[in-house]
């Protein structure tokens, strides 16, 4: 797998869908020496299920984990500090961790209780974690959701849970964008397992999830966060810490020059493609009302949720029929829609999937 290439992958067997990103991506031929200590580092920000939408999924490591024994890779470790305040042992329990590493001999690391080394970040001291400077290959597992301070959490800010608390309180009195970028100078992000299944809409703690259904490799944290962020309707500007930490050298931001490789398609991976989203709150529920699916995929459809949610009262209150999305309306008349299958309405949004910043720009115009 080259630097940058981002490989996406569509369906609901988690564990199976990781196992094929890594055999697809040559993970074993990237880590080489089988003797490294493999880090693996999952967002377990706070003790809540990943189906709520704040937590990466147990099954994702478990793939990993299978695929690595298999080719000879033995010495393994979960790492992980939960955000101030709250336990990661906790979240190691109710996110299916302390399971897994009890299952397969991975050590669990809980970086609160570690020891740290301040580190300089290209001009910036920062504490980081002793475990994490350990690790040879590590292979970060971020989920993308919404962030109310950053708009956006991926690979680049998951990092923070490898250094103190007392770190991450100081990143938030420096305004976390020159932090985050700084840090992940010196943090390693060898292998990074996107967990884009049912991230949160907007908040960092879950509760407001969207499904996605679908799972992302890279190997450069600035692409993947650069990708990551245009499918939920922004840009690098929107989110400054992508910008300054290309500039920083950590990775390219140049979406032009990537290739984005699909392994498979919504449809094939979902059968019929009816999924119904995962929409507990209040705020994607009323987005939803605005949306009239039929047999639509969940990335399309996800898509189209975080894009709505980008748009202020005023500009919603414009449209005065619902937006079509999905299969169902191939060949069929309408007036907005997003995704190929739409290609017969008055207005459509192209792709399959189209991005939540192409559908954002669609519904302003």
């Amino acid at each position: 797998m080259q630097k940058n290439e981002i490989l996406v992958i569509y369906g609901g067997d988690i564990s199976a869908m990781t196992k094929s990103l890594a055999m697809e991506a040559d993970l074993a031929g990237l880590i080489g020496y089988h003797r490294k200590r493999i880090g693996l580092k999952p967002n377990l920000v706070v003790a809540r299920p990943a189906s709520e939408g704040a937590t990466t999924h147990s099954e994702i490591a478990a793939g990993l984990i299978a695929y690595l024994k298999e080719n000879g890779f033995n010495n393994l470790a979960i790492l992980e500090g939960a955000w101030v305040g709250a336990s990661t042992s906790q979240a190691f329990s109710a996110c299916g961790y302390a399971a897994l590493a009890k299952e397969t001999g991975a050590a669990l690391i809980d970086t609160k209780k570690d020891a740290s080394r301040s580190c300089d970040c290209k001009g910036l001291s920062i504490e980081v974690c002793e475990s994490a400077l350990e690790i040879d290959f590590m292979i970060n597992l971020p989920v993308m959701k919404g962030h109310c301070q950053t708009l956006l959490t991926c690979a680049l800010k998951n990092n923070k849970g490898v250094i103190p608390d007392r770190e991450k309180r100081r990143f938030h009195s420096l305004g976390l964008t020159k932090p985050i970028a700084h840090l992940n100078t010196v943090v390693r992000n060898d292998f990074i397992v996107v967990d884009g299944i049912c991230g949160d809409l907007d908040f960092e703690e879950g509760g407001n999830p969207v499904y996605g259904g679908r799972l992302f490799a890279a190997r450069d944290p600035v692409l993947c966060d650069t990708w990551a962020a245009a499918q939920m309707g922004y840009t690098v500007a929107d989110i400054p810490y992508i910008g300054l930490a290309e500039k920083l050298g950590v990775g390219s931001a140049d979406l032009r020059a990537a290739r984005i490789r699909e392994l498979n398609t919504c449809q094939s991976a979902q059968g019929s493609a009816v999924i119904a989203p995962t929409t507990p709150s209040g705020k994607v529920r009323a987005l939803a009302s605005r949306i009239t699916g039929d047999k639509a995929c969940s990335a399309c459809y996800a898509a189209l949720i975080f894009a709505l949610s980008r748009l202020g009262p005023k500009e919603i209150s414009r449209f005065r029929e619902k937006i079509g999305v999905g299969q169902g309306f191939r060949d069929k008349k309408g007036a907005i829609g997003v995704g190929q299958c739409c290609s017969a309405f008055d207005a459509y949004c192209p792709g399959c999937p189209p991005s939540g910043a192409d559908i954002l720009e669609f519904l302003r115009e």
